[in-house]
């Protein structure tokens, strides 16, 4: 057999291969088998900066046949709509409560639920504030309003409400308390001076330039961890492309999003 024929032969059986590899999503881009899917993320209020902003767009550009749809609530709100029938994918919610819940009313894909970032809750005023606010123990002092988010439903809240339980003043001040739907609103409340001070997670802080920092919640007042959980859904119609969503957040660049914007990764 003669050179020509030899190589003609390899090439043919190059192509047989490579079309054979093709076929079964080993050659090329994976991502071809996600084509046409779509990840709904259902999360906390407080990851909407970080999502919107830079991952949910760096993401897309590495699959670019796989479109994300982000709905922001309270994480209890989320935990509500899913129970009701929310058409999610993935759930990542700023407090292991509501995430249990769902685990434990076998809507979770236990195993892929992740103990993924930790935040922190802070005391925030107005930039400009004149007000002698420096300690959580001043809140007993405050005459106007305190925003906090509504503990029954938003982690940042029952986090609040623990702080000042903690520290003796809750009774003191709830009925100075200004409820917000979901942290960003108790964001807002202080950024628009319609409340003296407000109780938020740092990183919700770090992203308005309209309010500063007085302190962090001390050690001793909150002793639950601050924990951001994420998980893929059980009745996920996307669980391809959600478990992709889901490698992709573990991955360093991913992780190096999420630690610019204030949060720390759980290890």
């Amino acid at each position: 057999m003669d050179s020509k024929k030899i190589i003609i032969i390899i090439i043919v059986a190059i192509a047989i291969i490579a079309a054979a590899l093709y076929a079964t999503g080993s050659l090329g881009t994976t991502n071809n088998t996600l084509n046409g899917q779509e990840v709904n993320l259902a999360a906390a209020a407080s990851l909407k900066n970080v999502y919107d902003e830079k991952l949910i767009p760096m993401f897309e550009e590495k699959y670019p046949g796989v479109k994300v749809t982000p709905t922001y609530a309270s994480s209890g709100d989320l935990q509500s709509q899913i129970e009701n029938g929310l058409k999610a994918d993935v759930f990542m919610a700023a407090a292991n409560k509501q995430m249990d819940a769902l685990v434990d009313e076998k809507l979770v894909n236990n195993d892929t639920n992740l103990q993924f970032l930790e935040n922190k809750v802070v005391l925030i005023v107005p930039k400009d504030s004149t007000a002698n606010i420096s300690s959580f123990d001043d809140l007993k002092n405050v005459e106007g309003n305190i925003a906090i988010g509504d503990p029954e439903s938003v982690p940042a809240g029952q986090y609040g409400k623990e702080i000042l339980t903690n520290l003796g003043i809750w009774k003191d001040v709830k009925s100075k308390l200004s409820l917000g739907t979901d942290v960003t609103a108790v964001l807002n409340q202080v950024a628009q001076k319609s409340a003296d001070c407000g109780i938020v997670y740092a990183t919700d802080a770090k992203a308005n330039d309209d309010v500063k920092v007085v302190c962090e919640a001390p050690e001793n007042a909150l002793k639950t961890p601050v924990i951001y959980p994420v998980a893929v859904l059980k009745d996920s119609n996307n669980s391809d492309a959600a478990n992709k969503f889901l490698d992709f957040l573990q991955t360093k660049e991913a992780k190096d999003i999420f630690v610019d914007y204030g949060f720390t990764i759980h290890e």
